[in-house]
């Protein structure tokens, strides 16, 4: 089994009368991870029922509340229960349906997971304002992969591990970078039934979620654009662009992009700004949630060649930074003037800002770079962090520190300044 740091956090939630709203990308582990919170509630002697509504008969139970009520009713009896219900998504109306669920006010704790839809990221959270917690599952992360290639020897110390392995550190993230975390593909014996699998996830993603929510069997428009913005990682997205070179109406372009959003495949960064008529305002960056699938549908899965791994380095910064400030109010965006200095990342914490370069190399001495120069003139952060592949330095640029560290140390530095 692999290990979920979510699990632990499920866990806790459990006391509370609040739903478990657990959501992610398709094939990322949720009825895994529900099925071994399930087994956990069980070894305590608590009474269970699980609902799985892809199965037909688990499905007619939930034409009306009532009748849920009912069959829960019959397989536990009046005892408070854990009630697990998967792929609510397949629910109509599924924010509606749980609301009412709620407000009969059962001796239930419903732990609910769904894959991304429009009905499941938006309506569904609207009707359950105070209702609900959300726990969002992605595929795996670094943190967790490493826990699993290594039989979870080296608990909470994954960052020292790294430091005093660094051959094993370098072939961990070069396989992480190339194949991604889902599940089925890091849990996969060789390349070959790696590259099914994430075809298969793939395929089942266009087939489920977007010919469901675009009510279209023919997804072709889609996937050329998924195409190009895993050619393009990294850089800027321009929508008039995108239109003539595909021959897709821009507002179709931008009804996709929300899609890809709303259904975990691709995250939008946009430009942080405070001089409007020096820095770029408008075009956004996209990043995807699993470097795998964007290595698949770049047609480089496994494969990268040097041109890219800059680039996917970047999105893999990008996705650790993403998690660990997942549950704070700060925001990442890029920043990029029109005389083209630029820094990959900038953390917004509203009282300070924090900027992030990434390289993908082996540094052997510190040099900032001229963009993160400039962007230090003219904010004057307190620090600044170059996250590369093994260098550790500090050196100062007027007032700021900028931080030289190694890619796995990124994690602790992030939590201390949360």
């Amino acid at each position: 089994m692999i290990k979920r740091t979510l699990l632990a956090q499920l866990e806790s939630h459990l006391a509370s009368k609040e739903i478990s709203l657990i959501i992610g990308p398709r094939q990322a582990g949720k009825t895994t991870l529900m099925l071994m919170l399930k087994k956990l509630v069980e070894t305590r002697g608590l009474p269970t029922a699980y609902f799985n509504l892809d199965i037909e008969a688990d499905m007619r139970h939930f034409f009306s509340q009532e009748a849920l009520a009912h069959k829960i009713a019959l397989e536990v009896g009046q005892k408070h229960a854990y009630v697990f219900i998967d792929e609510i998504q397949r629910k109509e109306n599924a924010g509606l349906f749980l609301k009412g669920l709620y407000d009969m006010q059962l001796p239930c704790k419903f732990i609910v997971s769904g894959s991304g839809s429009v009905e499941l990221k938006e309506k569904i959270h609207e009707s359950l304002v105070g209702r609900k917690r959300i726990f969002e599952l992605n595929t795996l992360s670094f943190e967790e992969f490493v826990g699993f290639k290594t039989d979870d020897r080296y608990a909470d110390r994954i960052s020292s591990y790294l430091a005093s392995e660094p051959e094993k550190a370098k072939h961990l993230v070069e396989e992480y970078l190339n194949f991604g975390g889902y599940p089925r593909v890091v849990l996969a014996d060789n390349a070959v039934e790696k590259q099914r699998e994430v075809g298969e996830i793939y395929q089942s993603y266009l087939e489920k979620d977007i010919a469901f929510l675009l009510q279209v069997k023919k997804t072709e428009s889609l996937s050329k654009l998924i195409r190009v913005l895993a050619a393009q990682l990294g850089r800027l997205v321009n929508v008039s662009r995108l239109s003539s070179e595909l021959g897709i109406a821009a507002p179709t372009i931008r009804d996709y992009l929300w899609y890809l959003e709303k259904t975990f495949i691709v995250r939008r960064v946009t430009p942080f700004f405070r001089n409007v008529r020096k820095e770029i305002r408008k075009s956004p960056l996209f990043y995807f949630y699993d470097l795998g699938l964007r290595n698949y549908s770049a047609g480089a899965f496994g494969r990268l060649n040097l041109n890219e791994e800059g680039f996917v380095f970047q999105n893999f910064v990008f996705n650790q930074l993403k998690e660990l400030l997942y549950s704070t109010s700060a925001e990442i965006h890029f920043w990029q003037t029109v005389e083209q200095a630029e820094v990959d990342f900038v953390l917004d914490f509203a009282r300070e800002v924090v900027p992030v370069e990434v390289k993908y190399s082996f540094l052997t001495k510190p040099a900032v770079p001229r963009g993160l120069r400039s962007f230090i003139l003219r904010y004057k952060p307190a620090k600044a962090y170059i996250v590369n592949r093994i260098l550790k330095a500090t050196v100062d640029v007027g007032e700021t520190q900028v931080s030289f560290i190694p890619f796995f140390e990124l994690p602790e530095k992030i939590l201390d300044l949360r």
